[in-house]
């Protein structure tokens, strides 16, 4: 039987992690019942378990006169001024390490010219803006993984 700590089953964190070695992935994900587990070359492994339904409970007196603070809201974005990545890899903004980037905040971009670059499976695939415009925001830093039809650049 495989080894347990906590309700997580160490055996299988190691066989995910000998799949990445073995297959040159960089992230792997395995969801079974109500947990969740991933590993990933470009962070730590990750235990995600899915939240359990739990009773109300009324909140004390005291803590309701006290104010709540609004979380600040994510802003609206036009979908179709927002750039979304076509596959799950590593995103780079310049061409090599050191070199300079290939767009920035405020930069005019032609419809065709290379935003960034994507990296999955040991290649590099280069982004086209699908319309010309100006950079009104990058979502993403460069060297980070970035997940199928996350937001990458807005441009409008």
């Amino acid at each position: 039987m495989a080894e347990k700590k906590n309700g997580i089953d160490q055996a299988l964190i190691r066989d995910l992690a000998n799949i990445l070695n073995d297959t040159d992935l960089t992230e792997i994900e395995v969801e079974q019942d109500d947990l969740r587990i991933r590993v990933s070359r470009a962070g730590n492994v990750q235990y995600v378990q899915a939240p359990m339904a739990q009773g109300y409970a009324p909140a004390p007196a005291a803590a309701a006169a006290a104010p709540v603070a609004a979380a600040p809201a994510a802003p609206v974005r036009n979908p179709a001024n927002t750039i979304s990545a076509p596959m799950v890899g590593t995103v780079y903004m310049a061409p090599a390490p050191g070199a300079r980037a290939f767009i920035e905040v405020g930069a005019t971009v032609k419809e065709g010219q290379t935003l960034l670059i994507i990296e999955a499976m040991k290649t590099m695939n280069q982004i086209p803006a699908p319309k010309s415009g100006k950079v009104v925001e990058i979502l993403v830093e460069d060297g980070s993984p970035v997940e199928y039809g996350q937001a990458l650049v807005v441009v409008e």
